[in-house]
């Protein structure tokens, strides 16, 4: 029996036991503004910064976010040490690294991955209604990459973040008509 749901080429069957828990933590993405890209996660998407980490010798601050449900935020600690390790023992976080100064430069911008050459693609949410998260984020002024009514893979959204970068929205329970 494979250890894998699918089959592709250069798939490893045999996995090292040395790997047994480790947990995918994080994607970091470069911000200009936290200001700008703070209120843009935690109003529009929804997330909770759990750490925040200010390097002053380096020049740059890390922000921790995650999409926590209100009841689940009582079991996270208030302690600095304790909420440092529950950071880095959860899956599924967004990094979020400025730069000290960028917010400064009118022409500063970061590659978003889907200008050419075209690299990093998009993070994702998976959200209860997809209707009714398009309707909000249309009616708080979020520049959409694609609607869902649009072009050939119905159902699927598309939203620019204050730095250009796309997040892909869909509800689970629509993508067996969507992706068959």
């Amino acid at each position: 029996m494979s250890r894998h749901f699918e089959s592709a080429v250069g798939l490893c069957e045999n996995r090292d036991p040395a790997t047994e828990g480790f947990v995918f933590n994080q994607t970091m993405l470069r911000i200009k503004s936290p200001k700008a890209t703070l209120d843009f996660y935690t109003r529009i998407m929804g997330m909770t910064l759990v750490k925040k980490l200010d390097f002053e010798e380096m020049k740059f601050s890390l922000y921790f976010l995650a999409a926590i449900d209100t009841h689940e935020l009582v079991d996270w600690s208030h302690d600095n040490r304790e909420r440092l390790v529950q950071t880095f023992g959860r899956p599924a976080m967004l990094e979020l690294t400025h730069n000290w100064g960028t917010e400064d430069d009118a022409d500063f911008s970061y590659h978003n991955g889907n200008d050419e050459p075209k690299g990093f693609g998009h993070i994702g949410f998976a959200v209860p209604d997809l209707e009714a998260a398009c309707a909000r984020f249309e009616e708080l002024g979020v520049s959409f990459v694609k609607r869902p009514q649009d072009g050939k893979m119905k159902n699927i959204a598309f939203i620019r973040d204050p730095d250009g970068y796309w997040i892909e929205l869909f509800t689970p329970g629509d993508l067996p008509a969507v992706l068959g």
